[in-house]
């Protein structure tokens, strides 16, 4: 009995601990873990404090099939009242020696990729996010239509820590 309740109570610390930060957590699935160059991922977020700064990441789950060291891909983040920011961005996927970056065990490996780091929201309204994926094989100009081993992308926001 003893031993059952010290691990109910080491498992409500730990569900308890989960990050107090997070404001904004959503993940879409890649069909059959073939991403499409013409489709983007989108998401949408309103509703957050226009006084405080957030951090954003964007978050990556692919599996051994990804046949890449790093992923390229093109954010846009779009204001309520239409501006937009469009971004190229790189992450490393991958060490020299093949290994996965990422958290995961078993084929499928999770990276939390920063986007934005202190962030205000100044405008209230509806936000959104669109990513796509960038990325072409090395010598050539035009880019992969169909990118495999992504299984999942998602969008974070968090306050910054003061």
């Amino acid at each position: 009995m003893r031993n059952k309740l010290l691990f109910f109570t080491l498992a409500v610390l730990a569900l308890s601990s989960c990050n107090d930060l997070l404001v904004y957590s959503k993940y879409e699935p890649i069909q059959n873990g073939k991403w499409e160059m013409a489709t983007s991922i989108g998401f949408e977020f309103s509703e957050l404090d226009t006084t405080s700064t957030y951090n954003m990441f964007i978050n990556v789950r692919n599996d051994e099939t990804f046949p890449f060291s790093n992923l390229f891909l093109i954010a846009e983040l779009e204001y309520p009242d239409g501006n937009t920011l469009k971004d190229t961005l790189e992450y490393k996927m991958a060490e020299p020696t093949g290994e996965w970056l990422g958290k995961g065990v078993g084929s499928v490996k999770e990276n939390k990729l920063w986007y934005k780091e202190n962030v205000v929201f100044p405008e209230t309204g509806v936000y959104k996010v669109n990513i796509s994926h960038a990325m072409r094989k090395n010598g050539e100009v035009e880019g992969l239509h169909e990118l495999e081993g992504i299984t999942d992308v998602g969008l974070e926001i968090e306050k910054a820590p003061k």
